[in-house]
């Protein structure tokens, strides 16, 4: 595309998300802005929307549900006026975040323990039978 604007096939680059992706952001109105199309009916993104997709694909990849981020976008696109709602779904998820990370940490110690159990058996020679089926 031009310096007018970036393609989908530049922003599926540059976002890592695929076009069909692209176009179900679009249809669920995750966007901030409809996304206008050249005078070929191709869509033309901007730096912004980009940017707004990197922010997208982090609070999905840390959990938020579509609804929630669909929610997220209709405040962000009505404009100021609606900050402390915003600020209150960002905590919601930031908690649900600390949350998980808690749970796997939680994970993480009872299976560094078993790897260290593991580990040492299998040193000493002392792994067979080791929970194994009877």
């Amino acid at each position: 595309m031009d310096a007018n604007g970036l393609s989908i096939g530049d922003v599926s680059t540059a976002t890592g998300l695929g076009v069909h992706a692209l176009r179900f952001f679009e249809r669920e109105e995750l966007f901030l802005r409809p996304i206008p199309r050249s005078a070929g009916g191709q869509r033309v993104y901007e730096r912004a929307d980009v940017e707004w997709l990197l922010l997208c694909n982090r609070l999905r990849e840390s959990g938020m549900p579509i609804a929630t981020l669909k929610r997220f976008a209709a405040l962000v696109r009505s404009g100021p006026g609606n900050e402390p709602e915003r600020l209150k779904l960002l905590e919601e998820h930031e908690q649900a975040v600390l949350d998980k990370i808690a749970d796997l940490n939680a994970s993480l110690e009872v299976i560094h323990g078993k790897v260290v159990t593991y580990r040492r058996h299998v040193e000493e020679g002392t792994a067979a039978g080791l929970w194994s089926p009877a």
